[in-house]
């Protein structure tokens, strides 16, 4: 197993290139998510609890429903966030007629085919951002933008989330090289 920096790893086989991605690993902001976690959770099921127990006015109520409703939403993009912190990576399988790409969370996810011969237009994602949006893309409850991309039927399919751009230019150079290796000896 071959490394490009710290989080990606892959093993280079004559039949098959398999890359893995791995997320940034920084125990004390983990810690802090989740502690941020548990304590969302509970501010909504106190909220209803309150719902539940209280007699409130139609208003009050629907000012809690749509309280609720955001309360959920955040819940679920942050709680999704900390779990590909803690167990997630992207798995990348290159073989002889193939692409499979995984988000994978301790194994769960669903791998998705694309075939060599329809990819197209292989590059970097646009990796110069203002300041907003790279402070954005540094906090730790987003799951960040992808640093590869590539053109597949008519879709732009993307990989590599939060990498540094040594790291991204090294990993497009790998893949490149893969998918070429591969094209070549479907021709």
């Amino acid at each position: 197993m071959k490394w490009i920096g710290k989080r990606i790893s892959f093993i280079d086989n004559k039949n098959k290139t398999t890359i893995i991605v791995y997320p940034k690993k920084n125990n004390l902001v983990n810690a802090l998510m989740g502690s941020w976690i548990a304590m969302w959770i509970s501010i909504g099921f106190i909220i209803i609890w309150a719902f539940i127990t209280f007699d409130f006015s139609e208003q009050e109520k629907i000012v809690l429903i749509v309280f609720m409703s955001f309360w959920l939403y955040f819940a679920v993009k942050v709680f999704r966030a900390f779990l590909w912190l803690i167990w997630g990576k992207e798995l990348i399988k290159i073989n002889e007629v193939s692409v499979s790409y995984k988000k994978s969370i301790r194994g769960y996810g669903r791998a998705s085919i694309y075939y060599i011969e329809n990819i197209s237009k292989i590059r970097l994602s646009n990796i110069e951002q203002s300041l907003i949006e790279s402070v954005w893309d540094k906090s730790p409850w987003i799951k960040g933008r992808y640093s590869i991309e590539f053109d597949y039927k008519g879709k732009i399919i993307c990989f590599g989330r939060k990498i540094q751009s040594k790291d991204a230019k090294l990993l497009f150079r790998l893949f490149v090289k893969c998918v070429n290796e591969k094209v070549k000896k479907l021709n």
